[in-house]
């Protein structure tokens, strides 16, 4: 498993937002690694197995997902990663007008 892992929820559809583009960056926006959410919704494979302790975001396509006349087309999440060996997941909750987030587990 990757050290940054995330899924998204669909939470007026009531299901996983599956095939939405994720890329993760650093908080200077170097890219790091990209995905795309499987059928649960879920990228599992996100990235390298240690990362440097920083600043770093997800940022995902929602707009390609939710449709052209979308009102939130991207949503980034910037979080800090204090310890590089440890695994963080960062699930992003989805409507078409408010999104949410926490640290997952």
């Amino acid at each position: 498993m990757s050290l940054v892992t995330t899924h998204i929820l669909d939470t007026a559809a009531g299901r996983p937002a599956a095939g939405v583009g994720v890329r993760l960056e650093t908080g200077a926006g170097e890219p790091v690694a990209d995905g795309r959410t499987d059928t649960d919704g879920r990228i599992r494979d996100l990235g390298p197995d240690t990362l440097e302790p920083g600043v770093y975001r997800l940022v995902f396509d929602t707009g390609a997902y939710l449709g052209p006349d979308s009102f939130f087309p991207e949503v980034t999440l910037t979080f800090r990663i204090a310890d590089g060996t440890e695994h963080h997941h960062v699930p992003l909750l989805l409507s078409p007008f408010a999104y949410s987030t926490y640290r997952g587990s």
